[in-house]
This record gives structure tokens, C-alpha cells and sequence, in this order.
């Protein structure tokens, strides 16, 4: 069978997910960029929601990253990123879903939204918008603190799971904005898990490969489709 396809924009954090996680895995695959397809029917008949990332397989198509992640695990060689034990695997998803629910949407779409993607496309700020947004990152740096403060080297304990891979792409881009420069030094052992995620050979040759950071021409729509109303 082919090499898998990931169909997405190279500064996407859902992307950067996946694509992290193929590297982990060893896995050779071709990245499509969708920058300028995005929202348009070339896009649509891949993600009929308007988002990404997606994965082509041969004649498979799956998107949703929760989805994708658990193929890639499951359907390639390479270390195992899902736990065996179940009680261990549902602590994984647990984590997974507070990324999709609580991390990236405050640190992301609240605030680096606000403060970066927008800025470089010279759109102000909303300060309502990160305002509302501040108290709720700062709970969840505070759930992560408590979970690595017992000597662990990743969500779950001593092996990476897909629960890292998850959180690492939000963390990474809220730490480009002043609020999170300010933040995250209150929160030791969290800053020790970036330290060792961000100096992984996997995060380093994946960053290798990425485009100079550059606007993202298809977010100036985001501030009129999906702007958080606080």
C-alpha cells in the first residue's frame, strides 16, 4: 500500500498532531497543503466540517484527529502509543479530551488566535476574548502541575502515550504569546514535560521540516466563522 497522505496547513496544531505522531511511529508519508483550498469544495469533499487535519490511506479516508491518531497507532509499525492496560488507555482519552475541550480551545483559540494569528494579519485583539480566557488556561496548567509533580516523565508515567503528542501543539503555540512567557514559569514540573517533549528527536525532526512561520491567509475568516464570543 502507499504512503499515507496528511491533507492539512503546516501551522495547524491538529496537523502538527498527527504529523508528530507518523514521526514518532517512523511512518514516511506526504503532506498535501490545503492553505489555499481551504473551505472550498476540493476541502470539503475531504472534511465535510471545514476542518483538518485528514488522512488518505490507499483507498481510505479518515478525518477527525482522535480518529486518525488511533489508525496511525494501530495500523503501523513502530512504538505503541496506546497503553494495553484499561484503565491506562482510558486515562489516555481522558487527557485526549480535555485537550479537545479545555486546552486548545482557551489556549489557542482564545488567546494565540488573539495575539498572534490575528496580529499577523493585522487584525486587533479581542481583550474580552482572552481576558475570559486567562483564568480557565491557567486552571488547566494547574490540573497538569498536580499530575506531573509526582515524578512523572509524561501524562500517563514513565512511556509517551498519545496524550503527550496531543498536548504538546497547544502548549508549544500558546508559549509564543506574553501570556504564556509569563505563565508558564509557575508551573515547574509542566515546564520539565515541555523541556523533554520539546527536545524529543521526534519534535525536532518534525519543526525541521516545516515552512518559516508565515500568516495564514484563510484565517481572516476565523474572526467572522468561529471567533469565540467569551
Amino acid at each position: 500500500m502507499s504512503d499515507p497522505i496528511v491533507y492539512g496547513f503546516p501551522r495547524s496544531t491538529y496537523v502538527n498532531i498527527v504529523r508528530l505522531i507518523l514521526t514518532h511511529k517512523d511512518v514516511a508519508y506526504t503532506f498535501e497543503d490545503l492553505e489555499t483550498m481551504m473551505g472550498k469544495q476540493e476541502h470539503l469533499a475531504l472534511h465535510p466540517f471545514d476542518r483538518v487535519p485528514i488522512l488518505r490511506h490507499g483507498d481510505f479516508t479518515i478525518y477527525e484527529t482522535s480518529a486518525i491518531a488511533s489508525y496511525v497507532d494501530e495500523a503501523f509499525a513502530g512504538p505503541r502509543l496506546t497503553p494495553q492496560d484499561v484503565r491506562a488507555r482510558g486515562r489516555m482519552n481522558q487527557w485526549i479530551s480535555a485537550v479537545n475541550s479545555y486546552y486548545y480551545p482557551y489556549m489557542i483559540c482564545h488567546v494565540t488566535h488573539e495575539r498572534v494569528v490575528f496580529a499577523e494579519l493585522g487584525i486587533p485583539s479581542d481583550e474580552k476574548v482572552v481576558a475570559h480566557a486567562l483564568p480557565k488556561v491557567e486552571l488547566g496548567l494547574g490540573v497538569l502541575e498536580r499530575e506531573l509533580s509526582h515524578g512523572k516523565d509524561y501524562l500517563l508515567g514513565s512511556e509517551l502515550t498519545l496524550a503527550d503528542f496531543f498536548m504538546l501543539p497547544s502548549t508549544f503555540a500558546f508559549s509564543l504569546t506574553e501570556e504564556g512567557r509569563t505563565m508558564y514559569p509557575k508551573f515547574p514540573a509542566f515546564c520539565r514535560w515541555r523541556e523533554r517533549m520539546e527536545n524529543l528527536p521526534t519534535t525536532k525532526r518534525q519543526r525541521a521540516i516545516l515552512p518559516p512561520r508565515a500568516p495564514i491567509p484563510h484565517a481572516r475568516e476565523w474572526a467572522n466563522s468561529h471567533r469565540p464570543r467569551y
